[in-house]
């Protein structure tokens, strides 16, 4: 059912933001140069990997000691105007078409988080990543990691098509009004670290 509804949601809105995935494709490629995509590995359903799609927003400047800069200085007017309207994020449907992911889940975050969940964080992936979810239309990028997980976990337990449906509904909102984008001066959230103390209920 989940798969239907995926399939059902992700190939009308392909074709209807194609012509809009093309031009932010030539944008991409006029303001920042190749590669137009960014192409990432990360965790999909019970850990395991897939590369998510996305498109570029940062420069590939680097400093003396050939390290990448941070991602605010490297991050353009042009790329910060794509992440505001959500619009580096629309490749990913074609993922959504693989099968990698779901329009709604918890976010795919980075394999190196993998070891650093506790066990009742680790259950964010007991379902497909997302799109967006519930994380997102909660905070997304203002609240704590701690709180981030609490809402994937809780949508792992409550998943339902009328859940998604409100989820796909708020998005929506979030991104018309670019809520929740920027974590305090970081570029997106920050870091995560692990946990100060381990918890496994």
């Amino acid at each position: 059912m989940k798969r239907i509804f995926d399939l059902v949601i992700s190939i009308p809105l392909l074709i209807c933001f194609s012509p809009l995935i093309f031009i932010t494709a030539f944008l991409v490629r006029i303001k920042l140069g190749k590669p137009i995509i960014y192409k990432q590995q990360r965790p999909g359903l019970y850990g395991k990997p897939f590369y998510i799609y996305k498109f570029r927003t940062m420069t590939s400047e680097r400093g003396g000691d050939g390290q990448l800069l941070p991602d605010h200085v490297r991050l353009t007017p042009f790329g910060r105007l794509l992440r505001k309207y959500s619009l580096d994020e629309l490749l990913q449907l074609v993922n959504v078409l693989k099968g990698d992911i779901s329009i709604v889940g918890p976010r795919p975050l980075l394999m190196e988080y993998l070891p650093l969940y506790n066990s009742q964080q680790s259950r964010r992936h007991l379902v497909k990543p997302g799109i967006t979810g519930w994380a997102q239309v909660n905070g997304r990028n203002t609240i704590s990691w701690e709180e981030k997980f609490r809402l994937d976990v809780w949508y792992v337990d409550n998943q339902s098509l009328f859940l998604d449906l409100k989820i796909l509904y708020l998005t929506f909102i979030k991104v018309v009004k670019s809520e929740g984008i920027q974590a305090g001066e970081d570029v997106t959230m920050p870091v995560f670290k692990g946990n100060s103390e381990k918890i496994n209920s």
